[in-house]
Order: C-alpha cells, then sequence, then structure tokens
C-alpha cells in the first residue's frame, strides 16, 4: 500500500504541487482533470492535442519520482442540463487521456439525474416517504444504468481496468448497498473509491464498509471528519451550511487525526490489508481550519504512523 496525492485542493501550479508531494515522500499522484476540480495542474485538452506536451507532463513526472495512480475527474454527468454535458465530455476526454498515459484506473462519481425527465436539477433522495419518491429513483436508476453502461464500454476500449466511484452526497452511489446495485447491473469494472470521511457524517463506518465492499474497493481517499458536538447535537448532521463557514456547522472536512486518531486509522489500514487491498492511500484535503499546505503535513504524518 502506498500514499498518493490528490492534486486538487492544492492549486494549479504543477512544478509546486509536484515539489510538495516529492518533499513529503510521495510516490504516486491522483492526477485531476477537470469537472469540480476547480484548478486542475493539467490542460486536458493540450494534453490530448499535443504530444509535446504529454511528454513534458511524464518528464516533470519521472524528474521527481512520481508516478500516476489514477485520474480523477469528478462531476455530475447526470446532471439535466447543459452542465451534465459538460461534464461527460471531460469524462470522456479524461479515459482517452488516461489510455495514452498508459493509466488503468479513473476515479469519479456515480452522477445524480433529476427526478424526471422534466427535472432541471438533480435530486437526491433519501427518504422514502412521499410516495412519488419510489417513482423519482426508478427513473434515476434507469438513467445511471443507461449511461454506465455507455462509459464501461468506452473506459474498457481505452485500456481502463477499475473506475472508482466516491461515496459522496448528492450522487446516486453514496454506500455500499448504492455501489453493488449499479455494479451489479453494468459490470465490476465498477468499484468504490472509499472515503471515510463522508460515512462519518452519513452515521456509518467505514471500517465495516471495507469488510462488505472485499474486492469491490478500487481505491481510498485519506479524508477525514470532525463531528462538531456541540452543534450536531442540537441540529443533526444534515447541514446545509458551505464547508468555509466551519464555525457554524455540524461537521466538518479535517486533515487525517483531527477527526479520528491515530487507533483508528491503523485499524482502517490493518483491515484494508486483511481484505486484500493493495492499492494506493490518496490524501485529500479540504480542512478549511488550516492553511492547506499545514493540512497536508498534518495528514502525511499520521497516515506514515498508522502504516507503520
Amino acid at each position: 500500500m502506498k500514499l498518493s496525492l490528490l492534486t486538487d485542493g492544492l492549486g494549479n501550479d504543477r512544478d509546486f504541487v509536484f515539489d510538495t508531494a516529492q518533499k513529503l515522500g510521495y510516490e504516486t499522484l491522483e492526477i485531476a482533470t477537470g469537472n469540480w476540480c476547480g484548478s486542475p495542474v493539467i490542460d486536458l485538452d493540450a494534453l490530448l492535442a499535443s504530444r509535446q506536451k504529454l511528454e513534458e507532463l511524464q518528464d516533470a513526472l519521472k524528474k521527481r519520482n512520481l508516478g500516476i495512480c489514477a485520474l480523477n475527474c469528478s462531476g455530475n454527468q447526470l446532471n439535466p442540463m447543459e452542465k451534465g454535458r459538460k461534464h461527460a465530455a471531460v469524462v470522456e476526454k479524461t479515459f482517452r487521456l488516461a489510455e495514452m498515459l498508459s493509466v488503468d484506473k479513473i476515479v469519479m462519481m456515480s452522477g445524480l439525474p433529476g427526478g424526471g425527465p422534466d427535472d432541471k436539477y438533480p435530486n437526491w433522495i433519501v427518504a422514502s416517504w412521499p410516495e412519488e419518491t419510489g417513482e423519482m429513483l426508478s427513473y434515476q436508476w434507469e438513467v445511471a444504468i443507461s449511461y454506465w453502461e455507455k462509459a464501461v464500454k468506452l473506459a474498457q476500449d481505452c485500456g481502463i481496468k477499475k473506475i472508482a466511484l466516491e461515496n459522496h452526497a448528492n450522487q446516486l452511489v453514496y454506500n455500499t448497498e448504492t455501489l453493488f446495485k449499479l455494479r451489479n447491473a453494468v459490470g465490476p469494472v465498477i468499484g468504490m473509491n472509499l472515503d471515510p470521511s463522508h460515512m462519518f457524517w452519513m452515521g456509518g463506518d467505514p471500517i465495516l464498509m471495507l469488510r462488505a465492499l472485499r474486492d469491490a474497493v478500487y481505491h481510498i481517499h485519506a479524508k477525514d471528519v470532525r463531528i462538531e458536538r456541540y452543534i450536531s447535537g442540537v441540529n443533526g448532521l444534515l447541514d446545509t451550511k458551505t464547508i468555509d463557514r466551519n464555525a457554524e456547522r455540524s461537521w466538518n472536512f479535517s486533515a487525517v487525526g483531527s477527526g479520528h486518531d491515530i487507533v483508528w486509522w491503523k485499524e482502517f489500514i490493518t483491515v484494508a490489508k486483511f481484505i486484500g487491498y493493495t492499492g494506493e492511500l490518496s490524501v485529500e484535503i479540504e480542512d478549511k481550519s488550516m492553511d492547506t499546505v499545514t493540512a497536508l503535513r498534518k495528514s502525511t504524518e499520521v497516515l506514515k504512523m498508522a502504516m507503520i
């Protein structure tokens, strides 16, 4: 098992991101290509169009002894509006870039359709009442399976062996059960990018999730959550405030070890080994209580100790 770094969140200065990863002892990168990544360190279109640009990227990585473990194109390609079509285009371009770079793993999200053919916005159904929610879910799964049948075929044509879907809120796939529903429908190219931070605030147990998913775990994001009990105890864990308002939220993304201690992370990593996971622990930084590099250093220190 190796430490990897998700480039999203560190800005768009490629040399700074690559140098930082090298200095902190990372061996591989999970490179964000666009969509919800606001500042990718690569120019997706330029790389697809220019062999020279591709070689420059490969040289920059080789110079620092860094590999690419995956490309990340997380977005909502199932959004019923124009944004969905734009995100779908980035997904297809990312598949093509993966083929050019001989990268066989993509990290992304399942996407979330609207609740019906006339909806303008995605609709995340998290309860069984009122009764029309069942109809909405049935429609969403029809849309998603239709899309993913085609996407899996395109991925395989590009030499991609694994598509790791993040268990993220406001996605059709957000837990173990929904992952297997899609995987059973479209095949084992689909697996889970298990991000424990999301399970914490959704009330699940990431360690039990590892054991339930077993060989369907294709990727792991190392990210933590701190439950702010003085707010969550009053308002619960469903919170619509933006993550920059961290002092007001019932839970917050945090550097690894700032939400759950090293004992928890040691057990998580050990159980990942028990189930045969040999991929990367890819650090993602979204802690708004400190600057990004500090959060990255803290996360790296905890994970290195937990992996011993």
